[in-house]
């Protein structure tokens, strides 16, 4: 198991709107078609309207293969960089927690 987090920072009010549509149905999308994403939780920041972040947990590297390459997950990476100031992506390794798998 291992987990990421992604921190986007958006252009303007308009591409916030749009990266939440896009990012409703591509949860949706993963809920229905990735049981090896175990958790996949969306944010955004107090006083940041402009930044979201994402937690994401998955059973396995091959879980998170497949999650990169399904065609919902690259139909959004696509319609969501012009949208993007900028990105980060921080890989976690899972330590103690509640909630996780063991």
């Amino acid at each position: 198991m291992f987990a990421l987090v992604v921190r986007f920072d958006l252009r303007d009010e308009e591409s916030a709107v749009r990266f939440d549509e896009l990012t409703a149905q591509a949860v949706e999308q993963i809920r229905a078609k990735e049981p090896g994403t175990l958790v996949y939780a969306t944010h955004q920041i107090a006083g940041e309207p402009l930044a979201r972040v994402f937690y994401e947990v998955y059973a396995d590297d091959a879980a998170f293969q497949a999650h990169e390459t399904a065609e919902h997950v690259t139909a959004f990476h696509a319609a969501k960089d012009p949208l993007l100031v900028s990105h980060r992506v921080e890989f976690l390794s899972p330590a103690v927690a509640k909630g996780l798998p063991a």
